[in-house]
């Protein structure tokens, strides 16, 4: 275990990937706080049955001290009392992981800005962009007072990809595309004290609400390429977990710092697996076999 006696934050660490992230991280030995809104006694709007208790054990049963915290990003306050609780409690903050979101039950597919709910594209902004920067006003004082810090911002598609690629409605694009321009703002910053910015993008994500959407379990995933034969290119939240545990154990990770990545390509430099034992490699997969138009054909790349 290399991150051992090293604290990290995953805000929005309820399921998906955050789960899967501060899973990886306790797994190399990490403190890892988790943070959502759905706990065993109190629900979010999603309705789901994951909690952040549950995230915390897992994170302890990995190797590592998991610690669940209810937390709403968006409320100022609350994010400030997390943070002073961290540096209580530790007196340290090695790595912060900003992987909030919540908005699936809001984007509306396909609509222009004049067709798409108002409110909804209003909502699903503030929790993709200022629960972000709420955290890191807050988080990062205490993460540079030691050199060495890791700031991670999860999004949908890299730089390039989403450059390219119109994201469903003008609210959503905005949403994926912003957090990407975000860690590059944040690494012109945290590199003046030895800290490093990266954002980072799963593929297609087996999360456990993709699961569901598809009537199947992590166990027998591929059952859903019946349906949706491209799903064959998908990854599970470990992938990415292992992709942000490589930049956390690696003393040169500054070299990414400002960069746009995605879990497929850092498993081509880390050399590590999906809990398959494959390197699914989604993003290349989207533009030259499912963009394409071609037959659905993992071959070559996982």
């Amino acid at each position: 275990m290399t991150l051992q006696g090293k604290v990290a934050l995953v805000a929005g660490a309820t399921r998906g990937a955050g789960r899967g992230i501060a899973v990886e991280l306790g797994a190399e030995g990490a403190t890892v706080y988790v943070t959502g809104r759905t706990t065993r006694s109190q629900q979010s709007e999603y309705g789901r049955p994951e909690t952040i208790e549950e995230t915390a054990e897992l994170v302890t049963s990995a190797g590592g001290t998991g610690i669940a915290v209810q937390v709403d990003h968006l409320v100022s306050s609350e994010v400030e009392a997390l943070v002073e609780r961290i540096r209580t409690e530790q007196g340290r903050l090695d790595i912060l992981i900003n992987d909030i979101w919540g908005g699936e039950l809001l984007f509306e597919w396909d609509k222009p800005v004049w067709d798409h709910d108002l409110d909804k594209g209003l909502r699903m902004l503030r929790l993709a962009i200022d629960t972000h920067l709420i955290t890191a006003h807050h988080a990062l004082p205490l993460m540079i007072e030691k050199p060495g810090g890791l700031l991670v911002e999860v999004t949908d598609g890299t730089a390039e990809y989403n450059a390219t690629h119109y994201r469903l409605s003008p609210f959503y694009d905005l949403c994926k595309t912003s957090v990407t321009r975000m860690a590059w703002a944040h690494g012109k910053d945290l590199e003046k004290h030895g800290a490093t910015s990266i954002s980072i993008t799963p593929g297609w994500l087996r999360s456990e609400m993709m699961l569901d959407a598809f009537q199947v379990t992590e166990a027998n995933w591929r059952d859903a390429t019946k349906f949706q034969p491209h799903f064959v290119i998908s990854e599970s939240p470990h992938f990415v977990g292992r992709a942000v545990a490589a930049l956390a154990v690696d003393p040169d990770r500054a070299r990414w710092n400002g960069q746009s990545v995605s879990s497929g390509q850092l498993a081509k430099v880390y050399e590590f697996d999906d809990l398959d034992g494959s390197r699914p490699d989604c993003w290349r997969y989207m533009v030259e076999v499912q963009e394409a138009g071609k037959p659905a054909d993992e071959t070559g790349y996982r």
